[in-house]
């Protein structure tokens, strides 16, 4: 029998059993967009927290400390013999003090971290309300500050841009300075904020510090040019006797939790799957039963056991098929509602639209294809039933 008419004789149910072929692929596409829906949310979720915590930067960077600042600090000189390590790129320093900031005759003692514009970008950080400064804007005395902090002097993040009259006054700049406090020279204003609830800090330009060479600094971020050589960059620094931790290894275990999360949620969708297959099996031996008579006849007319072998199991294939095809669209389409009505309870409690879905296209792919093949493996056992029915049993069978 050519492959044509195998093809016309497997595609007949659409004809001759609409209602029930339609339910079959309905029950099969449940399954595979339940499985679909699922997955994506668990990708989207992933997506959704690395973006906000990490950039390409961050993930080639190195965080260096030290554990005793007054045995092996991180000074000038320091400075100078980390960049010299093979394979770094830059580093950023962050100094941080102490600092007593007043805003509209309202004082709260916040840390300062006085840093390079670069080090945002090295340390992952972006703004949720305003900017970031950058060198150029260093002399105009712009003031990054974390939502925490901001709430110590009962500002609303919408009227940032409107604060003035800021004082600031450090404390120990240097170990030897001599003087309870630096005031810092102004003006200085609110440029961008930080969605941190749980410390009180501020972020001022580098440049803001008083010329110095006895500045000891709290931490380093060093950015290695390739991702192959943070290891050899890291032992190299820890060798000096520093202590060194890569927001990579952070992401790398997140990224195995969410591994774990997404199988979880795909089980959940393969249970559903596993009824719509067993839908499908009972479907394929009722229609066994129904056909054993024109079965019978096709063989009296001289078609082989390997031709109603691939009549039943060609009907089968194009049913998991199409209940793929069907999964995806009912996947995407849960999806995107799902996403709407998230963003639209969002929007009316003034909250931020995101995106919680995220489908690669690697997954539609693999899910199309497992979807097929649960079509084929549910219609061996009622395609072998089919093929070794004896024709003059099947002529007799009402």
């Amino acid at each position: 029998m050519l492959v044509i008419d195998i093809f016309r004789l497997s595609t007949r149910m659409f004809r001759t059993n609409r209602l029930r072929t339609l339910l079959t692929i309905l029950g099969i596409s449940v399954g595979i967009g339940t499985i679909l829906f699922l997955v994506s949310f668990g990708y989207g979720l992933q997506l959704l927290i690395l973006n906000q915590i990490t950039t390409s930067d961050a993930l080639l960077s190195l965080d260096v400390s030290t554990a005793d600042a007054t045995a092996l600090p991180l000074d000038k000189a320091a400075l100078e013999k980390i960049q010299s390590v093979p394979f770094v790129e830059k580093i950023s320093p962050v100094l941080t003090a102490r600092t007593q900031m007043v805003v509209n005759g309202i004082s709260s003692e916040v840390n300062t971290n006085f840093v390079r514009s670069d080090f945002f970008a090295l340390d992952g950080i972006t703004p949720s309300v305003g900017e970031l400064f950058t060198d150029e804007a260093a002399e105009q005395g712009k003031i990054v500050i974390s939502s925490n902090a901001l709430a110590l002097f009962n500002i609303d993040e919408k009227k940032v841009a409107e604060v003035s009259d800021i004082k600031l006054l450090v404390y120990d700049l240097t170990h030897d300075s001599g003087l309870e406090y630096t005031e810092l020279a102004g003006p200085f204003r609110l440029s961008g904020v930080i969605n941190e609830e749980s410390s009180s800090y501020l972020y001022l330009s580098a440049s803001t510090l008083p010329p110095a060479d006895n500045y000891s600094y709290s931490r380093v971020k060093v950015k290695v040019d390739e991702e192959k050589n943070l290891n050899a960059v890291r032992e190299a620094i820890i060798s000096q006797g520093y202590i060194v931790s890569a927001l990579s290894d952070i992401i790398e275990q997140a990224n195995q939790i969410f591994r774990v999360v997404q199988i979880v949620l795909g089980l959940f969708g393969i249970v559903a799957l596993i009824v719509s297959a067993i839908g499908m099996f009972n479907t394929m031996t009722i229609a066994l039963l129904e056909r054993t008579q024109e079965i019978g006849i096709m063989k009296a007319l001289g078609a082989a056991n390997a031709d109603i072998w691939n009549m039943f199991l060609g009907e089968s294939v194009i049913i998991g098929f199409f209940g793929g095809l069907g999964g995806v669209l009912i996947g995407l389409a849960a999806g995107e509602a799902f996403n709407y009505g998230i963003n639209l309870l969002a929007g009316v409690m003034g909250g931020v639209k995101i995106d919680l879905f995220a489908t690669p296209y690697w997954f539609v792919l693999f899910i199309m294809i497992f979807s097929t093949f649960v079509g084929f493996a549910t219609g061996v056992y009622p395609a072998s039933r089919a093929a070794k029915i004896n024709c003059l049993d099947a002529l007799r069978y009402k």
